[in-house]
């Protein structure tokens, strides 16, 4: 063996009892298992796993890397997790396809999720389809990503920032820009159904793209249309377009927020049970805390978006139509915010582009807005114009019941979401899969540790149809994580966000250590994944 990892407590991924082993890495894949009585195995290197856990790679299915990957080689945000794959092109807006005409406007439009916008020099877009990005990752990342086709972006493209139905010419380049991406190597298609020009399209054009989805066996990843008032109705409205569409769906960031849904993920559950019984290929994924994460400018009304990033300062500088989004966020509910009006005391600033606005930053906008002596929405608004719509916010409107009702569900699988960007991020981009491993299965029993493992390895593997990941299993890549049950705990918080998680001392992607006695290497093993082209 290149590797033999010695007496290791094997939680091999498929949610059965743990047993103990030795395990033999060769060429990139698990080459043998050997438990107690079997013949010996020797190895060019043996690493001693006496108290440790061994699992397959952790799978994040909903995650925001798709600039990190390319400017930060370490990436420990994930790879000190545990991650091994990271699902990239979230909620409808990444960076291909792409033309010169609407690049530019996707890097404003994210800038606030991924940087790149006007000016960062840290990237270079050398890519402008899907399959060019893929290109790119494969020359070397920290960890392996697959890619959905982003919805938001292709309408962008096809379309643009109008808020109307697509013409049949457009429609038709839209089936095909989505076609071209899945042939390319990607899983799926994300839509974000709050997010502009995405949520501009109606149902009809949504089924539409679908069914493009299905005809190439890859699934839909929705932010549906509100986690706020009407989430239960959003969720409904996805499971009937995926079912008219014969496409399979995952949820994304699964959750039911704010007041009006205290104590209902009991309704979600029963209505994805009901769907499933009928037939339906359904999944989700939470991450394992109540704040969301997302932009200032998410929550505004999605009339003010019309036109793209320079009509809505536009509009934000005259005051006739800043007071119009007022009244929308603070006493209609706008739909950027979920159909719920803004409670500003629940958004927090946790990022901004512009250094000189620093002093928002861990604040919520009330208290700023209180500081001040004005109104909030006279603080958020300077914020968004003077910060040109990069401002990444935390909004406090979960419900702890919610949440761990939803991660006991049999589809759930665990993704972060996670921002990297800002001052202050959420710290479930530094501490999903250990918060799962210490917080819900160690200390709360939630879950328990093989049950854990499972959510956040095979089930995910299973949704992107991989036929060597997921499991500890002869055969399979040697993407592996080793770490303590007893210690392994996100060392991230909400006052420390990018602190690096404890407990997880190695992770190998291909057989080759990325983190290695709790030490980041100079290893870039991570590739994209491809679904393999076919067509139903």
């Amino acid at each position: 063996m290149d590797l033999l990892i010695r007496d290791a407590g094997v939680v091999d991924g498929s949610g059965r009892a743990s047993y103990r082993a030795d395990v033999g890495v060769r060429d990139g894949r698990i080459a043998a298992i050997r438990r107690e009585g079997d013949p010996p195995l020797s190895g060019a290197r043996t690493l001693d796993a006496s108290g440790l856990a061994l699992a397959p790679g952790f799978i994040d299915m909903h995650a925001h890397s798709d600039l990190a990957l390319l400017r930060d080689p370490a990436h420990e945000a994930k790879a000190a997790q545990g991650v091994t794959l990271e699902v990239l092109g979230q909620d409808g807006l990444s960076y291909a396809p792409v033309d010169d005409r609407t690049l530019d406007g996707v890097r404003r439009a994210i800038s606030g999720w991924n940087g790149g916008g006007p000016g960062d020099t840290s990237v270079d877009f050398d890519w402008r389809t899907v399959g060019e990005y893929l290109d790119r990752l494969d020359r070397g990342v920290a960890v392996n990503a697959a890619y959905l086709v982003p919805q938001g972006t292709v309408r962008m493209y096809a379309v643009g920032w109008d808020d109307r139905p697509a013409t049949p010419a457009e429609l038709d380049l839209m089936r095909r820009l989505v076609a071209e991406g899945l042939e390319q190597g990607a899983v799926g298609m994300s839509s974000g159904l709050t997010y502009t020009p995405g949520m501009y399209a109606p149902d009809s054009e949504l089924t539409e793209l679908c069914r493009v989805v299905a005809a190439h066996d890859g699934y839909y990843c929705p932010h549906h249309r509100s986690y706020g008032a009407g989430a239960l109705q959003a969720y409904e409205e996805m499971v009937r377009l995926a079912r008219d569409a014969g496409c399979a769906l995952h949820l994304a960031h699964a959750t039911m927020n704010f007041g009006v849904n205290k104590g209902k993920a009991g309704d979600l559950l029963a209505l994805l049970d009901d769907a499933l019984a009928r037939g339906a290929d359904i999944s989700l994924d939470t991450y394992p805390y109540t704040p969301g994460s997302t932009t200032l400018v998410a929550t505004l009304p999605s009339w003010a978006s019309e036109g793209g990033p320079d009509a809505l300062l536009a509009r934000l500088r005259d005051d006739g139509t800043a007071e119009r989004i007022r009244h929308h966020l603070e006493v209609t509910g706008s739909d950027g915010c979920h159909g719920v009006p803004m409670e500003w005391e629940t958004i927090e600033i946790s990022g901004v582009t512009d250094p000189a606005l620093g002093a928002y930053v861990g604040r919520t906008v009330e208290q700023s807005a209180r500081e001040r002596g004005e109104a909030p929405w006279a603080t958020a608004r300077r914020l968004l114009v003077e910060d040109r719509l990069g401002t990444t916010i935390l909004q406090h409107v979960g419900h702890e019941e919610n949440v761990r009702a939803i991660m006991r569900h049999r589809v759930h699988t665990g993704g972060s979401d996670g921002i990297l960007q800002g001052d202050k991020p959420h710290p479930r981009a530094y501490g999903t899969f250990p918060h799962y491993l210490g917080r819900y299965a160690r200390e709360l029993g939630i879950l328990s540790l093989e049950e854990a493992v499972a959510h956040l390895t095979s089930r995910p593997a299973a949704r992107l149809r991989l036929p060597d990941r997921g499991l500890v299993t002869e055969g399979y890549r040697a993407d592996l994580v080793l770490f303590d049950p007893a210690t392994v705990a996100a060392g991230s918080t909400f006052a420390s966000p990018r602190t690096l998680p404890v407990g997880i001392p190695h992770v190998l992607i291909d057989g080759r250590f990325v983190i290695d006695d709790g030490v980041r290497t100079d290893v870039l093993a991570g590739r994209s994944v491809r679904r393999t082209p076919g067509r139903r």
